[in-house]
């Protein structure tokens, strides 16, 4: 059995639709009556829950993004009592006002299935010891995976991040087998480990559950290739639910959304024009089910493309592909729109090259500035001074074939860049925009 609702995650194409547009009019109707900011959006539009007829009439609702989650801070936008919400989680911001969402009792319990899907789609049964590293607290990262592990009837390792030699020590006592954090802490840990004369391979850990952060194909088969498990990506955040939003199948051929509660689209980030599957822009999600902050086409700022072909695991729900950045993460260097994670990809095409790595951003008088400070394997470190400026020149040229610009390359010695047990910081921006 690999699916933990057959009949929502392989639903017939006009079965799910029928449900969505039917979830979505209920929506509709219930934040209309329930919550005075979408009143009076939808009002200032001339739109009423009546209008709202099939999944198309979706582009006539307004778009809610995270300044007005900010601006109604800290619960204008709930649509229950607060005696309803038996838990807030919270997501940090630069502006120092955090935005908080409240969960009902149901809502916990639908982030439960949700979560539930997502584990046992990459293989974790009851039988499973899951070890939790995401942080615990108001990220909602954490406690989303634990409530999903527990649902299936795993047994949780709650250990938060950080703490590494713990971590190792109880990976290897309890028999972790699956093992949830963020990508680039998946790499440190297993750094750690290999300084500690761990042996990965002969640990019981089979799969791994990564997101939280962008990272690459490369990523994945550098992660898969040291800890010998198989790596999915998962998608979520906390304006919609949290993670459990979408999931990687066995097929790892995207990341299937779970639309009957979470209904995608694509935008174009500029227009706000819909777009077409398989073509990129700004995702975009209406939560149809949920009750204690329900949200009406929020923009996650996530730049992706969706496609709604029934996947090889015969599972019916769209796919996104990976997440390629975030439409305020792009960097545009010398008129060039470049992402963190183009520059990753290019870097961990060569061999020898750790993914680890900091990219500098600065401008000299007029002229935009680009250096890449990245860190080497510690046998290719050690090389001659030959084959060091070799690695360098194809770095280098795999970095200007990818993003189209050229690039300052430095190489700086192992453990010399900081390491992060939660999102990596991987961008410094020094010009004065």
């Amino acid at each position: 059995m690999k699916y933990w609702e057959i009949e929502y995650e392989a639903a017939p194409p006009e079965i799910l639709e029928s449900l969505q547009t039917k979830r979505l009019q209920e929506c509709v109707k219930y934040v209309y009556h329930n919550v005075p900011f979408y009143k009076k959006r939808m009002d200032d539009c001339h739109i009423k829950p009546g209008d709202i007829q099939s999944l198309k009439d979706i582009k006539h609702l307004p778009f809610t993004t995270k300044e007005d989650l900010r601006d109604n801070y800290p619960d204008k936008l709930f649509a229950v009592p607060r005696r309803d919400i038996v838990r807030f989680h919270a997501s940090s911001g630069t502006t120092g006002r955090p935005t908080v969402v409240g969960y009902t009792r149901e809502d916990l319990t639908l982030w439960s299935d949700m979560m539930a899907r997502t584990l046992y789609a990459g293989g974790v049964n009851s039988a499973d010891t899951v070890q939790i590293a995401y942080g615990y607290g108001l990220f909602t990262g954490g406690l989303g995976v634990h409530y999903g592990a527990e649902r299936i009837g795993a047994s949780v390792i709650p250990i938060s991040g950080g703490n590494t030699q713990k971590q190792l020590l109880l990976m290897k006592d309890l028999k972790s087998t699956a093992i949830a954090c963020t990508p680039s802490y998946a790499v440190f840990l297993a750094e750690k480990a290999l300084e500690e004369g761990i042996d990965l391979k002969k640990l019981h850990l089979k799969s791994g559950f990564f997101g939280a952060e962008p990272w690459s194909e490369k990523m994945r088969e550098q992660i898969e290739e040291l800890w010998g498990i198989q790596a999915f990506d998962i998608y979520g955040l906390s304006e919609v639910i949290g993670p459990g939003v979408a999931f990687e199948c066995s097929a790892r051929s995207g990341l299937h959304v779970n639309e009957d509660h979470f209904y995608p689209e694509v935008i174009h980030p500029d227009t706000l024009d819909p777009l077409s599957d398989g073509s990129v822009g700004e995702l975009v999600f209406t939560t149809i089910t949920k009750k204690g902050i329900p949200i009406i086409r929020y923009r996650t700022k996530d730049l992706t493309s969706i496609t709604h072909e029934i996947c090889s695991c015969g599972r019916s729900l769209a796919r996104m592909n990976k997440v390629m950045g975030r439409s305020d993460d792009m960097l545009i260097i010398r008129g060039v729109n470049v992402f963190p994670s183009q520059i990753e990809e290019a870097l961990l095409s060569v061999e020898g090259a750790e993914p680890h790595y900091q990219i500098i951003v600065d401008r000299i008088k007029t002229l935009d500035t680009l250096e890449i400070l990245i860190e080497m394997n510690e046998k290719f470190f050690s090389d001659e001074i030959k084959n060091l400026e070799k690695f360098q020149h194809s770095v280098r040229k795999a970095v200007e074939s990818i993003i189209g610009i050229s690039a300052d390359i430095k190489l700086v010695a192992p453990q010399t860049l900081e390491r992060f047990t939660g999102k990596a910081k991987r961008v410094l921006d020094k010009r004065k925009i």
